[in-house]
């Protein structure tokens, strides 16, 4: 269950940045995760209610939100969007040439705080 270290991550990157900048609790974190990261939502926001007791985000909450996985056709340079997590062809053209350019994602994207 990696959720639980990037929980932890997540974490260590929020109290070094409300230490830095001087605010004293946080309220809310939003996330980019992407469908194709590997990363079990229901997972994390167990991890990260679990792993926040102690510190200045005990009471926020985890805002997640999922990324799609998209690809660019290489060969007709179509961009689209996948209708599960593995991609195998264009639905343009059938080419197996394909760039996936979304869902890996994994970031922090805000947090609300107070000082």
């Amino acid at each position: 269950m990696h959720e639980v270290s990037i929980a932890l991550s997540l974490l260590e990157i929020i109290e070094k940045k409300c230490r830095e900048e001087g605010y004293s609790w946080v309220e809310a974190v939003k996330v980019r995760i992407g469908q194709a990261s590997s990363i079990l939502p229901e997972a994390l926001n167990f991890a990260f209610e679990m792993a926040k007791k102690e510190t200045i985000a005990r009471e926020a909450a985890l805002l997640i939100d999922l990324i799609p996985v998209k690809a660019l056709c290489k060969t007709c340079l179509h961009s689209f969007e996948g209708k599960n997590l593995y991609i195998f062809e264009c639905p343009f053209c059938s080419s197996s040439s394909l760039q996936i350019i979304s869902g890996h994602e994994l970031q922090l994207v805000e947090m609300e705080v107070k000082i």
